[in-house]
């Protein structure tokens, strides 16, 4: 009887799962690392767009594009125009910029240098007395392409208005005064706008562009009386409650007054 020949065995091995066969890479963390490199320039690019001046924007556009291949404009001009920068919002004109430009800058204007020297007069650096530094409170500056913005602010204890008049305090007489002066030593032309505070919808007249508007031209009647020629003022405006300072629009911190001097 013939043997039967002997049985053929096939033996199958399966990875367990979790037996770490399988080996992912690192992918997913090159992916990541591309996501937040992505998030960081755009909220570069966000804090560029809100940081600069339309001017600035144009400098960086221009230094950026790889279609120039030389600029035009000189080592002062650079991205950012070789304007100066804002110690608090690293802008150069525009709101928000400093309100004390710092000087020796070789790129400072005559005007820049002008509006410093007002600045420094207007900040109480130097007052004489307590009652002037007491006045020059109310006084706060800022540099923007216009010119230099100085605002007439109410403080808390010591309104520049009697009420909701366009009545001046006592204060505002004596802050005009000051006022004539430091800015009688320059030449250039100026603006008056008037902002106040908003009121509540459920009033049938708001009094908020006639008030703005009384106010504005009751500065001006202060400035020229004190010895501003008339000539000067260039515009008068009211703009109401559309600029507030303050969150809460009914904020008496809204009330005040901006006399600009113009470039």
């Amino acid at each position: 009887m013939a043997e039967r020949g002997a049985p053929i065995i096939i033996r199958k091995i399966r990875a367990r799962s979790g037996s770490g066969g399988g080996h992912h890479g690192g992918a997913w963390k090159v992916a990541y690392a591309d996501f937040v490199t992505a998030m960081m320039a755009f909220f570069l690019l966000m804090w560029l767009l809100n940081a600069t001046t339309e001017k600035q924007r144009q400098g960086l556009a221009e230094y950026f594009n790889p279609t120039i291949v030389q600029s035009t404009k000189g080592g002062a001009h650079g991205p950012f125009g070789g304007d100066l920068q804002d110690a608090d919002a690293n802008s150069g004109k525009g709101i928000g910029s400093s309100r004390d430009i710092k000087g020796g800058n070789p790129n400072e204007t005559a005007f820049d240098a002008m509006a410093r020297h007002v600045q420094d007069e207007l900040t109480g650096r130097g007052a004489e007395s307590m009652q002037r530094q007491n006045l020059l409170k109310h006084v706060v500056t800022r540099m923007t392409d216009e010119g230099l913005v100085i605002e007439l602010t109410d403080l808390l204890d010591e309104p520049l208005f009697i009420d909701d008049s366009a009545q001046p305090s006592p204060a505002l007489r004596d802050l005009a005064g000051i006022l004539s002066g430091v800015l009688g030593r320059v030449r250039n032309q100026l603006a008056i706008s008037g902002h106040v505070r908003s009121y509540p919808e459920l009033l049938i007249h708001s009094p908020v562009w006639a008030l703005s508007d009384a106010r504005a031209h009751a500065v001006r009647n202060l400035l020229e009386g004190a010895g501003t020629e008339a000539r000067r003022i260039q515009r008068v405006t009211a703009l109401a409650d559309r600029r507030n300072r303050s969150v809460n629009p009914m904020d008496p911190e809204n009330n005040r007054i901006e006399v600009i001097l113009l470039r």
